[in-house]
Parts: structure tokens; sequence; C-alpha cells
């Protein structure tokens, strides 16, 4: 009885340092960044079942379970499918463009779409083709600046998690084949910006400075989103120009230096997504500098935007429509401070995306704003 007895309490002692062990592991390693793909459930009986492999599944302190990733890896966007299912040998140069992930498409387009419908005739809706044609440029030229940020930034994309697959990150695309590609992408740009009056082809064209030196801003200052925003809202300038011929400062400075802005919001939110590993790595961010007071920040941000938006509007002699389509993007700039998890990636991500709808909305306000002038 008494031998029975011991060798329970022995293994009771064995168990509960092996679980002990586990415990001191997982937070060891998440305090280190490192923390494999384990479900918080299993971790009680996890040694038990098999010991750890050495998998890492993320350098980053956020953590994700093998049922997300491989929920993530099911369910796919319609941009995706079609770039997996395009040739193989086109596929690495999509992906470099982010043409399976859309949303900084929108994001530079929708500048454009706003200036070119404040720019239409009263009692109008916007041009067709001219539209058309913006879309083109944003698409070729975010390829172009994604391009160039990829060849920037490759050594700093190995080291980080979330980017670690690009293609230039993982030698799927070749240096000088990258080049080439850069050369292609912007000679269409070109293209696509000869189609346009002199004052918006002279106008377009000095927003190249911005586009190469974006990538190059994250080492030396930690306001990279600044220059990101006055970069991705030159197409307020831009789409106003091509219609008209000229600038009217007093509408397109205010919708730039609203977007601007907003810019600021959604990419501070994106930046968060990498804080941790840009931390190591050494590269700047505004998730960085404004850390805990993030959402302080983003509030003054937003009543930036609110009110660039609306002195445009005024300047530009819009009607009711709108102002209802400012006061509902002022509601869900609200929404995304008041909801967002700075440090959970997956709340970041969707918060980022949703700004597309911000965008909409303000579009279809124009819109509809410029037909009931």
């Amino acid at each position: 009885m008494l031998m029975f007895y011991s060798k329970t309490c022995s293994l009771k002692l064995e168990v509960t340092s092996k679980m002990m062990s586990c415990i001191f592991v997982r937070y060891s390693l998440e305090y280190r960044g490192i923390l494999r793909v384990l479900p918080n459930s299993s971790l009680k009986t996890a040694f038990l079942k098999k010991p750890w492999d050495g998998t890492v599944f993320s350098t980053s302190k956020f953590v994700q379970t093998e049922k997300e990733h491989n929920a993530k890896l099911v369910k796919l966007t319609l941009a995706e499918r079609l770039v997996n299912g395009s040739p193989k040998e086109m596929q690495p140069y999509l992906r470099l463009m982010r043409i399976d992930r859309p949303i900084g498409t929108w994001l530079l387009f929708w500048p454009c779409g706003w200036s070119v419908t404040l720019a239409a005739p009263a009692g109008n809706f916007p041009d067709i083709g001219m539209l058309s044609l913006m879309l083109a440029g944003s698409i070729v030229m975010r390829g172009a600046g994604c391009t160039i940020n990829d060849m920037w930034d490759k050594k700093i994309d190995q080291q980080v998690e979330r980017t670690k697959d690009r293609p230039l990150a993982s030698n799927q695309i070749k240096a000088l084949n990258a080049w080439v590609f850069l050369g292609t992408q912007l000679s269409v740009g070109l293209l696509i910006l000869l189609q346009l009056n002199w004052y918006s082809i002279l106008l377009g064209a000095s927003s190249l400075a911005l586009v190469v030196s974006y990538p190059l801003m994250k080492r030396v200052t930690y306001w990279p989103q600044l220059v990101l925003g006055l970069t991705f809202n030159w197409g307020a300038l831009l789409g106003y120009s091509a219609i008209k011929g000229y600038c009217d400062w007093s509408v397109c400075l205010p919708l730039y230096a609203a977007g601007v802005a907003w810019t600021l919001v959604y990419d501070t939110i994106y930046a968060h997504q990498d804080k941790y590993d840009d931390a190591v790595v050494g590269v700047k961010s505004t998730a960085l500098r404004f850390g805990e007071s993030t959402t302080k920040w983003l509030t003054g941000f937003s009543l930036i935007t609110a009110t660039g938006f609306t002195i445009a509007g005024i300047n530009a002699n819009q009607s009711w429509p709108y102002y209802m389509a400012v006061l509902a993007t002022s509601a869900h700039l609200i929404y995304q401070i008041s909801t967002v998890k700075i440090n959970d990636r997956e709340s970041c991500a969707k918060l980022f995306k949703s700004n597309r709808d911000i965008g909409a909305i303000l579009f279809l306000g124009c819109i509809l704003g410029t037909w009931c002038q």
C-alpha cells in the first residue's frame, strides 16, 4: 500500500512538473515573440499527446491557432482565386503587384474618384471614361509602388512573418526581372498619364518622387504614414485637373488634406499588425510612435478628415447628399477608433480593409451631391 501511494505521488509530481515546464516554455516563447500553433484549450494536455516538434508559426506577439490558420487558407477572395488560377509563371508578378489584395488599389483610386466627381458640371454625373482611366492608373501605379517597396525592403521583409513569403523576399523573382517589371509598369503608367492634359501630365509626373521615396521613409522617421498619405492622395489634385485643366485649390487642398489625415488613420491601424517585428528589425512607424495613445491621435486625424471633406464640399457648392456622406464617413471613423484593438492583428486587418467602404460612401455622396446641385 505504501509503495503504491509512493508511486502515485511520484507520478503526480512528474505530471505537475511537466505541466509547469510546458507553461513556462509557452510564456517564455510568448515573451520572446515566438509561439507555436497550439489552441489555448490544448495547453494542459499538449505534453501528454506529443512533444513540440519545433514549429514556429509567428515571429510576432500575436497568437493564431492552427484552426484559424487553416480557415484562412480555405476562404479565398475573388482576387486571390483569380491570381491562383492564372499561369504559374505570372503568379509571382501578380502578387508583387498585390493584385490578390486589391484594397490598396481602392484606397489609391478613391481620391481620384472624389475629385473627378467634384469637378463635374452641376446636375451631371462624372465622366465614366475619365474614372476608368483613373482606375486603370491606380492599378498600375499601385503595382509599381508595391514593386519599389518590395525591392527596397527585401531584407526587412525576410525577417517579418507577415511579409517573408512575398515574391522578392522569398526569391521567387530575381532582382533583374523585378527591375524590368517595374520599368514595364511605369511605362504603362506613363501611357495612361499621357491621355490627360499637359497640366495634369506635369502634376502626375511630379508625384513620382513621393512614390520612390516612401519605402525609404520608414528607415529615417516615425512618420512614414504621412508620406504615404501625401502619395496616395495625389489623385485628389490630379482628378480635378484632368477634368478642368487646372486645380481649384479652395476645393483640392482641403480634399487632399482630408485624404492625408484619413490615410494616417487607416495606415496607423495597419502598422499595428507588424509593430513587434518592426521594433526588432528597426523599422519605424506611427504605430510605434503613438503606442497606447493611438486612439487619441486617430481621433485628431479623423477630425481633420471630416473638416477637410466639409470645407471641400462647401467650396465646391455641394448639396445635401454630399454632407450626408461626410456624416456617414465620420460615423465609420468613430466606429473604427472605438472598436480597434491595437494588439489584435485580426482586428487591425479587418478595420483597415473596411476603409474601402469609407471611400465608396464619400464617392457616392459626391455623385449624388453634384447631381442634385
